[in-house]
């Protein structure tokens, strides 16, 4: 487990620990917390990887990725799975702060992501990979 991880789920063990000793009064100043720390890590892995992923295009060396089906095939998986994990701090924080209206639209937002995803074939990113794979034959 990298160390990201760990400090994420030390982090949501003390929050845990804080509300059993607070009580549920303050559950959503504390998930609110934890969210905002969450949302700060994954920003900064992102910003990290698209950075790693710079250097690569820039030294032309962005690793060959196969295309096809089965590519696609996780990258729709990915996107999924991805979208499901973050539904559910996302229904809580919904449901928490508007009830049943905010639950319903943080669920509208995560289907339309997943449709998206789904319809677009996002021809400009595939241009991007296409032009390091070199020629297909």
């Amino acid at each position: 487990m990298a160390t990201h991880d760990l400090d994420l789920r030390k982090e949501l063990d003390a929050t845990l620990q804080t509300r059993k000793e607070l009580g549920p009064e303050y559950e959503s100043e504390l998930l609110e917390s934890f969210l905002e720390k969450l949302d700060t890590s994954v920003d900064r892995r992102v910003r990290r990887q698209l950075a790693e992923q710079q250097v690569q295009v820039a030294r032309g060396t962005l690793p060959s990725r196969g295309a096809g089906p089965g590519r696609d095939f996780w990258e729709r998986f990915g996107v999924a799975a991805f979208s499901l994990v973050l539904a559910i701090p996302l229904s809580t924080v919904a449901v928490v702060h508007t009830g049943l209206p905010g639950l319903l639209v943080s669920w509208a937002g995560i289907v339309g992501v997943n449709a998206v995803h789904g319809v677009v074939r996002w021809p400009a990113l595939r241009g991007l990979t296409d032009r390091h794979e070199g020629p297909r034959g």
